[in-house]
């Protein structure tokens, strides 16, 4: 008998939260039962098992980061981009930290194929690097960097790794900065060729 009020959107949503709250690797089927006050065979009519379940969260935090990123963005290009998808980017991770972990999730080829906001967030990071003339494989290259500096960057300011008391955000915007100056010179792969 399936539970009145239970469904996988439902268990995902609350999983969601459960992840901002107690850490991504805290959620489990177990601790999500215990959230609605059932048995964990209850969740299985809805959620093959844990791998599955954070699947989904993984996919719908996925999905709202790529949604505020693609709000952000809209209609700016250049420097004005980058900072927009970048501050997007790291707000939601400090107002979603768990969600935020799951994003960083890796996802088999299968788990991620039907997911529209995935193809999204790399249109999205390939139309931005587009403005700065990049094509591949400069392109990829490119957005690797910038997922590594925004990830190692929010990974230390959650884990309050900055001790020094020059303001974070301050360190943040001279960081963009930075990251402006070095897209506008990529040094292109063609380029490196011809030396």
């Amino acid at each position: 008998m399936v539970r009145a009020g239970l469904s996988a959107a439902r268990l995902t949503e609350v999983a969601a939260e459960m992840a901002d709250e107690v850490g991504f690797d805290h959620v489990t089927v177990s601790a999500l039962a215990r959230r609605f006050g059932v048995k964990d065979a209850s969740l299985y009519s809805h959620v093959k098992n844990l791998r599955d379940l954070r699947v989904r969260v993984a996919l719908l935090a996925g999905e709202q980061l790529t949604d505020r990123i693609a709000m952000a963005v809209a209609g700016r290009a250049g420097k004005e981009a980058l900072v927009a998808f970048a501050d997007a980017y790291r707000r939601y991770a400090l107002d979603h930290p768990g969600r935020y972990t799951a994003t960083q999730m890796r996802l088999t080829p299968e788990e991620a194929a039907g997911s529209v906001a995935l193809r999204r967030s790399i249109e999205l990071t390939y139309g931005m690097l587009h403005a700065y003339g990049l094509a591949e494989p400069d392109a990829t290259d490119a957005g690797r960097l910038l997922r590594a500096t925004f990830h190692g960057y929010i990974h230390l300011e959650l884990g309050e790794g900055f001790s020094h008391p020059r303001e974070v955000q301050e360190s943040w915007s001279r960081s963009l900065d930075a990251l402006h100056v070095l897209l506008t010179n990529w040094p292109s792969q063609r380029e490196e060729g011809a030396r």
